[in-house]
């Protein structure tokens, strides 16, 4: 704990709650956003470029934000971050309301959501071991609890954006998404207080572009030097382009053309995420149990390539609602076998470096899948563009059974490896080690 002090949960409360509210709003805007551009011009290769536009800048802010964030602070970054979030997506529903929203405001607004919402992610993440310290728990009962949260608002976020969208419109929607990202903004700037970590470090060095360049360096060295982080961030880097794909382009379209709109939309979504959440709370219940790399290798599997076969396949709701709700069990399980690898190795004054490489490259072909999700539905059609990036999924999900650095899964420390004050065990072994939780550190976009 800081300093010594008293145990206050406050903080960390704050955490959790903020970033509950803001992923419920990112859930709106995975499904309001895709679904405003079908509806307004009628394109899925426009769907593709606005996806593009706005994933392009979260790489980009990705690759170069982890000092940043530290000389900046955390607590300042993530207030920062939601708020111009939540002040780009509402323009876009009063711009269109107003008759001035042109496709190419539309693509900008989107990429300056994308360029600032990673850093938040970023730091609200990287605060969670000092916060469960802060507050007296463990670092695995914090990290389960973060990734849980999450989860159970991503599956409501999904399940409310498609009834909202069918009883008031995509642009109605936009607007309760930009007040999510305003509140969330508002609990970290009251909520978020007294904790060291979430201040700007004082860096012994001055600040320049020399000493900059250095800390971005260290944090890619540290990836670069760790096999098994580096498989994974590959690994991850085709799931979440071709989940980028899915979700921006194929199943708003799939929903539209073959199901029953925005509202089957909606569900699929919320079923998919409420998966997810078992798969965790399964995997935080037994999962010690059993070896990490199995684990891993059969639910990474799972939780992808089947979605996309069975909608390119059918043509209904049911079967594809009982694959999402089975992929997301399975994409459940893989977030919190990540987060233990991960938070265990990477020690504290590298954390926010590493976590922003891990994230760059996790998320390097998100702004490719959509835009190629896009071009493949005009050009192939739906069940053709389902089928190639299904078979891209499947192939990038195979690598934990082939490659030898996966074993080393069940080498690496534990993030349960704290003691009763809840600070972390450092790892033995040199610097390099990695992500975040899976994505969002590496994690996958879809799981």
């Amino acid at each position: 704990m800081d300093g010594g002090s008293k145990r206050n949960r406050v903080p960390l409360t704050a955490v959790l709650a903020a970033n509950s509210i803001s992923t419920a709003g990112t859930s709106l805007t995975l499904i309001g956003v895709p679904w405003f551009v079908l509806e307004t011009t009628g394109s899925a290769g426009r769907a593709g470029v606005v996806a593009f536009c706005a994933t392009l800048p979260i790489v980009v802010s990705a690759l170069i934000g982890g000092p940043v964030i530290d000389r900046i602070g955390r607590r300042r970054v993530s207030v920062a971050s939601d708020t111009v979030c939540g002040l780009a997506v509402a323009a876009v529903p009063l711009l269109h309301y107003a008759d001035a929203l042109a496709f190419w405001t539309l693509c900008v607004l989107m990429a300056v959501n994308g360029l600032a919402h990673t850093p938040g992610n970023t730091a609200r993440y990287v605060l969670v071991p000092d916060l469960a310290a802060h507050a007296g728990t463990t670092l695995a009962r914090a990290a389960s609890l973060f990734d849980a949260v999450s989860r159970g608002a991503r599956m409501v976020g999904a399940a409310l954006a498609g009834v909202l969208i069918a009883l008031v419109g995509a642009e109605t929607v936009l607007l309760l998404d930009a007040a999510t990202f305003l509140s969330s903004a508002a609990l970290i700037t009251a909520g978020v207080r007294g904790v060291r970590a979430a201040e700007p470090v004082k860096a012994a060095a001055p600040v320049s572009l020399r000493t900059y360049r250095r800390e971005l360096r260290e944090g890619y060295a540290y990836l670069f030097g760790n096999r098994l982080l580096l498989g994974v961030v590959v690994t991850v880097l085709f799931m979440n382009g071709t989940d980028q794909g899915w979700n921006a382009v194929l199943l708003p379209v799939h929903a539209s053309a073959e199901l029953g709109g925005a509202r089957d939309l909606g569900l699929l979504t919320a079923l998919f995420g409420a998966g997810g959440l078992t798969g965790a709370l399964l995997y935080g219940a037994v999962g010690h149990r059993y070896s990490r790399r199995a684990v891993f290798s059969v639910c990474v599997v799972l939780c992808g390539a089947p979605r996309f076969l069975v909608a390119a396949l059918t043509g209904t709701t049911l079967p594809l609602a009982v694959t999402m709700v089975l992929s997301g069990v399975a994409g459940g399980v893989l977030n919190p076998i990540l987060t233990t690898v991960i938070y265990g190795s990477v020690p504290d004054e590298l954390r926010s470096r590493v976590s922003g490489a891990l994230t760059a490259g996790c998320e390097l072909a998100m702004p490719v899948g959509g835009l190629a999700a896009g071009l493949l539905v005009e050009g192939a059609g739906a069940s053709g563009a389902l089928l190639a990036m299904g078979a891209v999924y499947l192939v990038a999900t195979l690598s934990p059974l082939a490659f030898p650095a996966w074993r080393r899964m069940d080498d690496e420390p534990s993030a349960g490896s704290v003691d009763r004050a809840g600070e972390a065990v450092s790892s033995s072994g040199p610097c390099p080690r990695g992500p975040a939780p899976a994505a969002r550190r590496p994690r996958p976009s879809g799981s």
